[in-house]
């Protein structure tokens, strides 16, 4: 199949742009290398839109969240994402998390079988000269990164990411842990708990602060953390008590048994559909795999643990896109190609695929000979990109999440609860009358 477009990696973002430019009626080459004989250090499947971390998209509340609101804003522009999302949610209460196996299913299916997506499994070692996307996300093979080097005139940046360890549902000792909400918020009881005493909670933070950890390649040494996604090893160096306000709080968690918050609490989110497989929250690490297996069966209710995968990190690069890139995610310098997903310097799932989603809506507006304008600041998808393509301060720029702080600041002075409603109330309208226009 002749195309009119190129996209070059089959993650969130650029099985998002596919779908979007198909959908518009253009013939996609979508190419993604996983298939092709090659892999990566942090997936495991040959799926399009693999989840590599976490099985959550975060909060789907889109009344007093920016990340909801990001996700209303991609159904309502029909984003394949979501609507697989949708389609193999999982029990999380407020946040949208997913059978990860079957959400990525979904996403190869639906693109290998749209009449107007070629679907290549291959390896892409330079540039395109023709309309293309590049969404090859935070692990860009060597030879490719060297050609999005040359073209950008920048060295890239980098930083690191973390995997959490998912355990067997049925290794878990519900005599010790007990079901609840996040924090005791709302009224589904979606979270496992796992108590601690203050004696096994600093045994255990010691243990994280002299244990054993994966030694850095040349490459990644000197690379900074992404503090979303933080070790849970180099959280606890930072203090004793830090883990206690982090993924660790116990506030609001009564313990049954005793009718007290314990001194601390590991907390497991549901992992896939049948709920056979759940995910330690927070607790992304490089702590070699038996130091993991011991460490972590000291918590109670988790002595007798069976790991489905332990945690590892990766490096994740990105390029200096407020420098680098127009509004509309094309590279200035070559503006036949643009940018989107993690290389953007986005950071998460949700923001990666909405990202992907402006990619290719942007594409398709410039194949059809029509300008598209980037959504308004005072939606999620316009904050999120007006940060990436301008917005951030060159110099600092790390990877950022969506959040009200990209948002223009609301008028006046307001009560926090409000003012949540009064940015996604305005967010709404900003959308709807782009949509319109």
């Amino acid at each position: 199949m002749t195309h009119d477009i190129h996209i070059i990696g089959g993650g969130l973002a650029g099985s998002e742009a596919a779908w979007q430019l198909a959908e518009a009626g253009f013939k996609v080459r979508l190419s993604e290398m996983r298939g092709s004989g090659e892999a990566t250090p942090a997936h495991q499947s040959d799926d399009l839109a693999e989840l590599v971390c976490s099985n959550s998209f975060r909060s789907d509340d889109a009344e007093a969240n920016a990340v909801g609101l990001l996700h209303q804003e991609m159904r309502a522009l029909g984003s394949l994402i979501l609507r697989e999302a949708d389609k193999h949610r999982v029990p999380a209460g407020s946040a949208l998390a997913v059978d990860r196996e079957g959400y990525a299913a979904g996403v190869t299916a639906a693109l290998d079988s749209h009449p107007n997506v070629n679907l290549v499994r291959e390896r892409v070692d330079a540039l395109p000269d023709g309309p293309a996307i590049v969404a090859t996300g935070p692990l860009t093979a060597t030879a490719l990164a060297q050609g999005i080097g040359a073209a950008t005139g920048a060295e890239a940046l980098a930083f690191f990411d973390a995997l959490a360890p998912i355990v067997h549902r049925d290794s878990i000792d519900m005599d010790i842990a007990w079901f609840a909400s996040r924090w005791d918020k709302g009224e589904t009881k979606d979270y496992i708990n796992c108590p601690m005493t203050k004696d096994e909670y600093l045994a255990f933070h010691t243990g994280l602060v002299t244990g054993e950890t994966t030694p850095f390649k040349d490459w990644e040494k000197d690379t900074p953390y992404f503090e979303g996604c933080m070790p849970i090893e180099v959280m606890a160096e930072r203090g004793v008590d830090t883990l206690r306000y982090g993924p660790m709080k116990p506030v609001g968690l009564d313990d049954p048994r005793t009718g007290r918050w314990p001194h601390a609490v590991v907390q497991l989110r549901q992992d896939n559909a049948s709920g056979t497989l759940w995910n330690i929250v927070g607790f992304q690490t490089k702590l070699k795999h038996a130091e993991q297996v011991r460490l972590f069966r000291t918590i109670p209710g988790l002595q007798n643990a069976e790991f489905a995968r332990l945690g590892g990190l990766h490096r994740n690069t990105f390029i200096r896109s407020p420098e680098l890139l127009d509004p509309t995610l094309r590279l200035k310098s070559r503006p036949n190609l643009r940018f989107a997903g993690q290389i953007t310097g986005c950071e998460g799932y949700i923001e990666s695929a909405g990202i992907g989603l402006m990619a290719g809506r942007f594409a398709a507006a410039e194949l059809a000979g029509r300008t598209l304008s980037p959504p308004p600041v005072e939606t999620a998808l316009g904050a999120l990109l007006g940060h990436i393509t301008g917005g951030a301060e060159v110099e600092t720029y790390q990877p950022m999440n969506v959040n009200f702080g990209l948002f223009p600041p609301i008028p006046g002075r307001t009560k926090k609860a409000d003012r949540k409603r009064m940015y996604t109330d305005r967010g709404r309208a900003a959308l709807a009358a782009w949509m319109a226009a």
